[in-house]
């Protein structure tokens, strides 16, 4: 199947030019489908968890292949990927492998806190190192020119299918108010018999899978699991256990987003995971930039309402 260059991996440019040909969708496929910071690692957690009734990976480094991010891995990881799997995603639904057979878990955000946790994204995470400051990654964002594209073409695109009996829509602040609730959702999504009636009669089940997937326990394995790897040389990257596309992208990290002295630059994937830090970032004026682009571009639907205490 045909997919991006390598030497196009990072460039969200070629991600959407052939965005159309990654994958056919498969009826048994199980995709999640997120703006960038909406919760998308914390969804892959909830979902490998999920359907392995509690149990937890032997090793972080497996997790990429259990949930391969498409747009970086390739149609290839998507292909050899153990069943059932997690297929992550930050294409906007016209671009999104679509069938009507598989199923689609939706996660969005508000777009303050998605804005102040994408600059910390782009700027300590060494394949893209962004060296601007906040106020120029916030107009940046705002103009919708930015990785993944525009956050309110996402917002949208994904919302007008919200309510298609293949499609679960949910909002990062209402999983991590009620994380259970979240969870049972969820399962109760995939098959209700096979993976959440289980979670309710098991309570043990369940309480594993909020361990494995909180925060605490993500921000310490994800991000030591890529700082490990960072830290490797591409001999070591090649005989790790890792899925051959990810090898491929871990070994090319252009050496520019490494500190100077060539040290490996440490690794914050997952930062805080919570709501309301864009009050510590956002200046009077930007947030009132932002309500006015929100209120633009939602007019005429309920977005507003789900953030309406988180705005």
């Amino acid at each position: 199947m045909d997919h991006f260059e390598e030497s196009d991996q990072f460039n969200d440019t070629a991600i959407l030019e052939h965005a159309p040909k990654f994958i056919q969708a498969r009826p048994d496929d199980i995709f999640i489908a997120t703006y960038p910071k909406c919760g998308t690692t914390w969804a892959q957690h909830i979902l490998i968890l999920i359907l392995n009734h509690g149990t937890p990976l032997t090793s972080h480094s497996i997790f990429f292949g259990a949930a391969p991010f498409l747009e970086l891995s390739g149609a290839k990881a998507v292909e050899e990927m153990p069943r059932p799997g997690a297929i992550k995603i930050h294409l906007p639904f016209r671009l999104a492998p679509w069938s009507e057979q598989a199923k689609y878990i939706h996660i969005t955000r508000n777009p303050k806190d998605v804005c102040v946790s994408y600059y910390y994204h782009m700027k300590d995470t060494p394949v893209h190192g962004f060296k601007g400051s906040f106020d120029e990654f916030f107009d940046i964002f705002l103009s919708g020119n930015i990785d993944f594209g525009d956050y309110f073409e996402h917002l949208l695109g994904w919302y007008e299918h919200r309510n298609d009996p293949n499609v679960l829509f949910l909002t990062y602040e209402a999983m991590l108010e009620n994380t259970a609730e979240a969870i049972l959702k969820i399962a109760s999504f995939l098959d209700d018999a096979k993976y959440a009636e289980p979670l309710r009669q098991d309570p043990e089940k369940l309480n594993n899978v909020l361990k494995y997937s909180s925060f605490k326990h993500m921000k310490e394995s994800v991000n030591s699991t890529i700082s490990d790897i960072v830290k490797m040389t591409p001999d070591e990257i090649a005989k790790s256990d890792l899925p051959d596309t990810m090898k491929n992208i871990f070994s090319q990290i252009p050496k520019e987003h490494l500190p100077d002295d060539g040290s490996p630059p440490p690794v914050n994937f997952i930062r805080k995971g919570i709501i309301g830090d864009w009050r510590n970032h956002l200046s009077e004026d930007q947030s009132k930039r932002m309500d006015q682009k929100f209120a633009e571009r939602t007019k005429g639907t309920d977005i507003p309402n789900l953030w309406k205490n988180y705005m």
